[in-house]
């Protein structure tokens, strides 16, 4: 089932005794891994309707998968495949839900983004979810952020903005000999 991109149904409802705590687990993962990016890209996009008899949190969060499969249509897997992960990797709540129900390791995701794309990545997060979101990202990524701008970089910029102080203390302490060379007089 994971690498198949035809199946669009599948009726687990016969099934007489349910189906396992770890086999809804698996049923999750096939439709959205959540243990990486490329893990919930890899995932099964094109399953539209999944029957179980069991109603859990688990498969609410399968509905949720199918659903965005469902939206994207069949004709577009890798849209649905970017949508999981712009709703779930990049959601910190849905994230930490669903780490927990396929336990797996709640790792900050960001380290997995090329700090290249991060302002790209921020951008979206705060475009689709808000200020709260973005804010929690930026605290998970900002060393990310900050291994983008080169050392030299920061250490002329550093360097100009004490630069420009001294010449400001040194206007000040010019204007103020000025004022007591007049108070002198």
């Amino acid at each position: 089932l994971e690498n198949n991109t035809s199946l669009t149904y599948l009726s687990l409802k016969g099934n007489a005794y349910g189906i396992s705590s770890r086999g809804q687990t698996m049923m999750l993962k096939l439709v959205n891994d959540i243990s990486s990016i490329k893990a919930t890209l890899r995932s099964n996009h094109t399953l539209k309707y999944l029957l179980v008899a069991v109603a859990s949190e688990i498969h609410r969060q399968i509905n949720y998968a199918i659903a965005i499969n469902n939206n994207y249509g069949r004709y577009y897997p890798e849209a649905a495949g970017k949508e999981k992960v712009i709703q779930t990797q990049l959601l910190s709540t849905n994230r930490a839900e669903l780490c927990r129900l396929q336990e797996v390791d709640h790792h900050s995701v960001f380290s997995e983004i090329d700090p290249i794309h991060l302002p790209e990545v921020l951008s979206l997060l705060g475009e689709r979810h808000g200020q709260g979101e973005l804010y929690v990202a930026l605290i998970s990524s900002i060393m990310s952020l900050f291994s983008t701008m080169s050392r030299e970089g920061c250490i002329q910029q550093e360097k100009e903005y004490y630069v420009a102080e001294i010449a400001e203390y040194r206007a000040k302490i010019a204007e103020n000999k000025a004022k007591l060379e007049e108070l002198d007089r």
